[in-house]
């Protein structure tokens, strides 16, 4: 049986080496990129808090080792359903099973400055480009004689306030207030501000009001300027424009306001849902299809009682989803019942900043908060990176951080700027 999955996140991934496990299975996995990498952190290497190889690996040494599992790196194009093949930017495949795992990608709302000028947090590329940003604009805001400047180039907006946006906010309030100082002495007290804009009323709004309230009190208590029921409109001329009409000066917005489903040709316009999330059966089979399955965050499912409106695009519920689609691929090799997907939540969690988190347990419905809780998270973490290499080095870095107050990756790494040669004729 030949599958192609397309995608090698939480859910790719995990559905990918299940598969593996069979002999009556040949995998591909097609991704974009060569390596996983582990999205929930990619805000710490933007902060330059981990390096890019702490929280990634490459697919092939992933998959060394495991005879019919294969590695194509290249992007989908067009799926021909009629011909169960798909057509690569670099290739063609053909499938007897095809598998879209393809996350998100970062919703803009249909703002074009904003798409132009802010920087996400959805890819290692995102985060690094932020890193290099952030700090070359310290190193201008050094030698900048006009304080009005200085004040632009230093402050930060971040758009948002779910899990990345408040753990952002406070890494970076940590950074102003400890690392800023103690390294770019001379920048102090030149109005570096943080802001953490949500068009919600509350910050987590999925989590408990405790976990809101006592994330709005810590990050409050760190100095983030914290604005609700407010949306930003425009990021143009270095200003963030909000919805009521008032204006930020600031050159750097961090978006992380919101995702959306992408569209992919020759999957017909009535398998989408909501946010261009691909609507799926109870066992992820994509609707108007007959042997095409979506897993993870591109899709919507309503069969499980629990989750009505579709489950949370978190990475439980497509780790979750691409093990129990593999034992449906089994099942159908089996000629055996099917098994619906039911989500199992264990939980949700943010960090707010040093010996700062909330956590939420649905079952019994417990709140914590603090030391207990942020030590959870950092187990919890480390513990979903996917190998033994990633958490030794991430616990190392952490390490360092909690007991120095510190860390040393702060390099400007970026391609050199060349000049193409025009040869004379």
């Amino acid at each position: 049986m030949n599958i192609v999955i397309i995608g090698g996140g939480f859910a790719g991934v995990n559905l990918a080496i299940d598969l593996a496990k069979s002999k009556k299975f040949d995998v591909t996995l097609v991704d974009k990129n060569n390596y996983n990498f582990f999205p929930p952190l990619i805000y710490q290497v933007a902060t330059a808090f981990l390096e890019p190889s702490s929280i990634s690996y490459p697919f092939r040494k992933l998959f060394s080792g495991k005879k019919n599992l294969h590695f194509r790196l290249g992007e989908l194009l067009k799926v021909v359903p009629e011909e169960n093949r798909i057509v690569l930017s670099n290739g063609e495949l053909n499938y007897d099973f095809l598998v879209f795992a393809t996350g998100a990608e970062t919703n803009f709302f249909g703002m074009e400055n904003v798409k132009r000028n802010s920087t996400p947090m959805k890819t290692l590329e995102d985060a690094i480009g932020m890193r290099n940003k952030l700090l070359s604009q310290m190193e201008k805001a050094t030698i900048c004689n006009d304080p009005a400047e200085v004040k632009r180039l230093l402050t930060v907006v971040i758009a948002g306030g779910g899990p990345t946006g408040v753990e952002i906010s406070g890494m970076f309030a940590e950074m102003r207030n400890g690392i800023l100082r103690k390294e770019y002495p001379d920048l102090a007290g030149k109005g570096s501000e943080i802001y953490l804009v949500d068009g919600g009323n509350a910050l987590l709004s999925p989590m408990s009001v405790k976990s809101q309230q006592d994330t709005f009190n810590e990050l409050n208590e760190l100095g983030v300027k914290i604005r609700l029921n407010t949306h930003v409109v425009d990021f143009v001329d270095d200003k963030v424009i909000f919805s009521e009409g008032e204006a930020i000066e600031s050159k750097t917005l961090i978006w992380a306001a919101g995702v959306t489903g992408m569209v992919f040709e020759g999957i017909p316009p009535e398998a989408y849902g909501r946010g261009r999330r691909l609507l799926v059966d109870a066992h992820n089979k994509v609707n108007s299809t007959y042997n095409i399955y979506a897993i993870g965050d591109c899709c919507l499912q309503t069969t499980d009682e629990k989750f009505p409106n579709g489950h949370p695009q978190v990475a439980q519920v497509a780790i979750q989803q691409g093990k129990n689609l593999a034992k449906n691929f089994v099942n159908i090799a089996e000629q055996l019942p099917l098994k619906p997907f039911t989500y199992y939540d264990k939980g949700s969690m943010a960090i707010i900043g040093r010996a700062k988190a909330v956590v939420d347990m649905p079952s019994p419905k417990v709140h914590f908060n603090g030391v207990i809780a942020w030590l959870a998270w950092l187990f919890i973490h480390l513990i979903s990176l996917i190998n033994h290499r990633n958490r030794i080095k991430t616990l190392y870095n952490w390490m360092v951080a909690y007991f120095t107050k510190d860390q040393s990756l702060r390099m400007i790494i970026k391609p050199a700027a060349r000049e193409e040669k025009v040869e004379s004729v």
